[in-house]
């Protein structure tokens, strides 16, 4: 990339991330109300931004949404009780989907203030198996858009890239059965039907780029420090690779078993709801349920969130909710009933209940049951037979 490129790809930064600051501070009215409806943001704002930048329209509209996403994240944290300021975007980066840009297998086309730019892509070898190979370069998957990051720290530009299948995607299944998915740290995911995902090798390669970085900042230098830069990329990239596997696994679970939901908690602060979770962990939770949600709309499968309230505390078999119910991080035992199981399973069913009821609440195509394993779970993915537990009934087997 030439320095007059790198030039108009800053100031199209800069113009970006002031349009979406602009967005932001228009959005609460006199009375403190605050609009996060992406219509009224855009009718609100839209002629002033294109009036005081050089964006394309299509860049006004990214700046205007990703701001309305960041605004619906906070008044979400407000009616959860939670402190938080209104969104600023500080970080340098850029919005793009196919009509601001245009993807080629080695290099891509940008919108900037002042025309197009052509940006050669630098990758890992095609020859190893990447997220890469896999789907940038693969015919089965489509780019529908991407996020240019830049970083003062190497001087360098970073296009993450987003795709998904390039198929069509089927009718939505409609048999209404729904499989609870439970986070966790010490397991990344649960499920209702008692499969289990463990986080030790989440955590083992975190620990090994920790020590690698800390290594690093004690020499000090210019080269370490942008050593770190590099080190931090192959850890985002290997954790990528296993949040990919464990997502298509999760699908393919929920697929065998006939489900039509996936229910996920809420993302929303949860790692202050979490002990133990680290940024890294949301940012995991956060990455993990994107990838589930796209790959399981290839498959007829609708993935929601639902409020994670009690969910852990709560009695998967009688219902009873009680803060001792849980009595260690891994057992779940109801002072009620006398109900024991790990206590992430019990959460994963409670969550799948969750969306159960939220939907039958309503009127018409809610699902009818949550998709369960009768018998005790544990970490080694220990299971029974996988059975249909419709709303109502909480039956399950104390044994295996």
């Amino acid at each position: 990339m030439s320095e007059s490129d790198a030039d108009l790809l800053h100031e199209t930064i800069r113009q970006f991330r002031w349009a979406a600051n602009y967005v932001v501070l228009n959005a609460r009215n006199d009375d403190g109300y605050v609009e996060t409806r992406k219509g009224k943001l855009n009718s609100q704002t839209y002629d002033n931004v294109r009036s005081e930048t050089e964006l394309h329209s299509n860049l006004v509209q990214a700046a205007r949404s990703r701001a309305a996403d960041a605004l619906k994240s906070v008044v979400a944290k407000w009616k959860r009780g939670k402190n938080a300021s209104l969104p600023y975007f500080s970080s340098p980066f850029l919005e793009y989907d196919q009509r601001s840009a245009t993807f080629h297998d080695d290099h891509a086309s940008l919108s900037t203030v002042d025309g197009r730019i052509t940006a050669d892509y630098v990758l890992p070898d095609d020859e190893r198996k990447t997220p890469h190979s896999e789907y940038l370069f693969s015919d089965d998957y489509e780019t529908t858009g991407a996020t240019l990051h830049y970083r003062d720290a190497t001087d360098e530009f970073y296009l993450h890239v987003r795709t998904k299948a390039d198929v069509d995607a089927p009718e939505p299944r409609e048999n209404g059965t729904v499989l609870g998915v439970d986070l966790g740290v010490e397991n990344i995911a649960v499920t209702s039907t008692g499969v289990f995902w463990s986080a030790s090798e989440f955590d083992h390669w975190h620990r090994e780029y920790e020590k690698r970085r800390a290594s690093l900042q004690q020499c000090g230098s210019r080269d370490a420090h942008e050593n770190m830069q590099a080190v931090g990329l192959k850890e985002t990239g290997r954790f990528e690779q296993l949040l990919h596997r464990v997502s298509n696994e999760l699908v393919e679970e929920a697929d065998e078993n006939g489900c039509s939901h996936i229910a996920f908690e809420e993302l929303t602060d949860i790692r202050d709801r979490m002990p133990g979770a680290k940024r890294l962990h949301a940012w995991a939770f956060r990455r993990l349920f994107s990838y589930v949600e796209y790959k399981a709309e290839e498959r007829g499968i609708s993935v929601q969130q639902v409020n994670p309230a009690n969910t852990s505390r709560r009695c998967s078999s009688c219902g009873f909710t009680h803060e001792d119910n849980r009595p260690s991080q891994d057992t779940f035992e109801c002072l009620k009933c006398s109900y024991a199981n790990h206590a992430d399973y019990n959460a994963a069913k409670n969550i799948g209940y969750r969306l159960l009821g939220k939907q039958t609440a309503g009127e018409g195509g809610a699902p009818v049951g949550v998709r369960l394993n009768t018998g005790m779970m544990n970490a080694n993915g220990v299971k029974a037979v996988p059975t249909l537990v419709r709303a109502g009934v909480h039956g399950e087997c104390h044994g295996l």
